[in-house]
């Protein structure tokens, strides 16, 4: 996480170990994550108060520029957001990192009919 807000210190894994957690993945833009799955998330947040822990995950994949902190800042007190909310780190490779995983031609490696 590059910062957080709506507590007093960064969360690790950790400090979550043996709770019960709830990730609301969501961009600050996104119709659905602010019509359906923030409301979602603060619902869960004050019914199982003490029970469940819930956290969310501010994470940009398009209009960078217009999703700096001040405007998230300003959208969870605007929506009152009360949870945790972590920003994902931007990577400046892309949406992957790494090398990745070798995916089989199906058509090609498969076995021919009668073999």
């Amino acid at each position: 996480m590059s910062q957080w807000f709506n507590t007093d210190r960064p969360i690790s894994l950790d400090d979550l170990a043996g709770e019960v957690v709830v990730i609301e993945a969501f961009q600050m833009l996104c119709p659905g994550c602010v019509s359906h799955g923030l409301p979602q998330a603060q619902r869960i947040a004050s019914t199982f108060a003490g029970e469940v822990t819930v956290l969310g995950l501010h994470t940009v994949f398009e209009h960078h520029e217009a999703m700096r902190p001040v405007s998230l800042e300003a959208f969870l007190h605007e929506y009152r957001i009360g949870f945790p909310v972590g920003v994902d780190t931007a990577d400046d490779t892309g949406p992957l990192t790494g090398d990745p995983a070798p995916v089989a031609n199906t058509t090609r490696d498969a076995p021919a009919a009668g073999s």
